[in-house]
């Protein structure tokens, strides 16, 4: 028995250790010509499925995976994984303002995912799969916050919306082989059972906000 509270103790002690802050980023994207374009930061689920779902919006220039709303610096794919970090896994949007206004980006996160389901999503359970919008400023809080009303006065969702609306401070960006990953893996069997599908009923619902190149 003090055998087995010892070995229980050590694997405490090393699981901690894995949850310290990493001193360099885990992956930074290329230098890109994207600098006067806007960003915009939400969390719904495996960043897989929501990169790509906002990859299809017209506006929408890049999107990258990472992680966001919690304390760990430079947190890795397993450190989030283990739900004690406090991040979720989230996307970092960039978009011209002058084709896709804020709003839109709000009725495709809403529109993308169930609001209503606290840490999971879809077969994803855990706090770092909780829904979450990150304003910047006053406006797009309250734009969030008007929206969310709006849905819950027209009673789109029978159950209660649980979106967080948190104050954006940092975004790291994923593992390079996080990127892309939907498009770059499709018979992944996560990605043809659960990112596919998901993907498939955005754009069957909102198709007049899809790229040219996504509408088929």
């Amino acid at each position: 028995m003090r055998y087995i509270v010892l070995l229980i103790l050590l694997n405490s002690c090393i699981s901690i250790g894995q949850l310290k802050d990493n001193e360099n980023p885990i992956w930074e994207p290329p230098a890109n010509s994207y600098k006067n374009l806007k960003k915009a930061y939400f969390a719904s689920g495996c960043f897989w499925c929501v990169e790509a779902i906002f990859e299809s919006v017209k506006g929408v220039y890049e999107v990258y995976s990472g992680y966001a709303g919690g304390y760990l610096k430079n947190p890795t794919y397993y450190q989030i994984g283990t739900g004690r970090t406090g991040h979720a896994e989230a996307i970092e949007i960039l978009y011209n303002d002058e084709e896709i206004g804020y709003g839109t980006l709000l009725q495709v996160f809403f529109g993308s995912h169930d609001p209503t389901t606290l840490n999971k999503q879809g077969p994803d359970q855990g706090e770092q799969y909780r829904s979450i919008a990150f304003y910047q400023n006053e406006k797009e809080k309250k734009l969030i916050r008007d929206y969310i009303k709006l849905l819950e006065t027209n009673k789109i969702f029978s159950n209660k919306i649980v979106t967080q609306i948190v104050p954006f401070e940092f975004f790291y960006y994923a593992e390079e082989y996080h990127q892309n990953y939907e498009r770059l893996n499709p018979y992944d069997p996560y990605v043809k059972n659960v990112s596919i599908p998901r993907i498939n009923r955005f754009k069957k619902t909102y198709p007049e906000l899809l790229k040219e190149s996504f509408s088929n």
